[in-house]
């Protein structure tokens, strides 16, 4: 199959079920056609991250359609198996394990949260099965818990600081920043970085409120950030907790007066809030929808965006891309390695460079197998053009995000030794 950029259309048409619920076929029995390569997609199809997830699965999807229209993976038929591994890491564990031990899948990728993509690394490598992270952002993936067989799309928490955290500085100023922190490892890790950045900058914290998943109230969240008086708020919480938290802030009248600014946007709980709630400045991890994500000469970019809006009836979200991306270079390393033996697909994968839904070369680092690519940053807007209701987000900037190296690992604590087998 050619590379990237000298694909043609996607694939218009799929099996029944795929066009009646979007989501890949599930793979019936181990006896079917022994032509079948198939890959484990692992997911959290339920929970909190349900909508995101499904995103992440209609990109995959779309990669998959678009191998298998050109012949499929050396010369065979390529079938996703998903699970749902329900927001839980011991279920993902055990879901792992089936994929690779009953439906003898070649590889696996997905999951969107942390937990559940750490649990999943850790299987795979267990069983020396390559795993692509399609969408948890945890720095120990790509850090201090790596391995050969692992590689992660997504920005790590570290990169997204790094790459933010100037942006918002630039945009609101540096002094006296409060952080408004989902009660995880996520959120705790988008803190050390975002402090990290305020170091280097000279500027000031005065605050930071942890909170966990499932709030309603924020109404004491609100009391002690303006106790705080803080000139900037820095909100990483996201889903139902930032869509109350926004809507209560507003009433209480504390947008009108602090600047908003997050690390990441997830266009789900952009397109769910009323539009008084849609302010602030956010990281963005990719955008359907602008000249400094990608112009007009990047036909795979542009055929994307078309046919999956022809597809499933909205624009693609980042995890959309995260998906796509994730599955088209899972399937171009098999099909390049010509072999389903992981050592060699993952020597494939490692530091080849391609070009993808965004302008510019990118590669998966040799040094941690973290993808090496840019973020943007961007203002939400309340107002969409009216020819497009989804178009929430004015790109701002491009904003570059450095390799890493073993040195700038290690100075952080993310050390990785991939521990490729002698």
């Amino acid at each position: 199959m050619p590379a990237e950029v000298t694909r043609g259309r996607f694939l218009k048409g799929t099996a029944a079920v795929a066009v009646a619920s979007g989501m890949p076929a599930f793979i019936r029995s181990r006896g079917e056609a022994a032509d079948v390569l198939r890959i484990g997609l692992i997911e959290e199809l339920t929970g909190v991250s349900g909508d995101i997830a499904k995103r992440n699965v209609y990109g995959a999807q779309m990669a998959l359609d678009e191998w298998n229209r050109h012949g499929g993976v050396m010369g065979r038929r390529v079938e996703f198996v998903t699970e749902d591994d329900r927001t839980n890491p011991g279920v993902a564990v055990e879901k792992a394990r089936k994929l690779i031990n009953q439906d003898r899948v070649v590889a696996l990728m997905g999951a969107i949260q942390s937990a559940d993509s750490l649990a999943v690394s850790a299987a795979a490598n267990s069983q020396n099965i390559v795993y692509v992270d399609a969408g948890a952002e945890a720095d120990q993936i790509v850090g201090k818990d790596c391995h050969w067989t692992t590689f992660m799309t997504v920005h790590n928490t570290w990169d997204i600081t790094q790459a933010t955290g100037s942006a918002i500085a630039q945009q609101l100023g540096k002094e006296r920043w409060f952080f408004l922190t989902p009660d995880f490892a996520y959120g705790h890790s988008i803190v050390r970085g975002y402090e990290e950045v305020i170091k280097k900058l000279g500027g000031s914290v005065v605050g930071n409120a942890l909170v966990p998943l499932g709030t309603t109230d924020f109404s004491t969240y609100i009391t002690k950030i303006e106790s705080a008086a803080p000139n900037v708020l820095v909100a990483s919480i996201f889903g139902a907790n930032l869509l109350n938290f926004v809507k209560q802030a507003r009433g209480f009248g504390l947008l009108a007066k602090l600047p908003l600014a997050g690390p990441i946007l997830f266009y789900e709980d952009a397109w769910a809030m009323a539009p008084e709630d849609r302010v602030g400045y956010w990281g963005l991890n990719w955008y359907y929808k602008s000249d400094l994500v990608y112009s007009a000469k990047n036909t795979l970019a542009n055929q994307f965006v078309t046919d999956y809006r022809a597809r499933f009836h909205e624009p693609p979200a980042d995890y959309s891309c995260l998906g796509y991306v994730s599955a088209d270079r899972l399937l171009w390393a098999i099909d390049t390695a010509k072999s389903t033996d992981s050592i060699k697909i993952a020597r494939t994968l490692e530091g080849a460079k391609f070009h993808a839904l965004w302008d510019g070369e990118t590669y998966f680092s040799p040094v941690n197998h973290g993808l090496v690519w840019p973020m943007w940053f961007g203002k939400l807007e309340q107002h969409p053009p009216a020819d497009d209701p989804y178009d929430v987000v004015k790109v701002i900037s491009r904003q570059p995000v450095d390799p890493p190296t073993a040195a700038s690992l290690a100075r952080r604590g993310q050390a990785c030794s991939l521990g490729w087998p002698s």
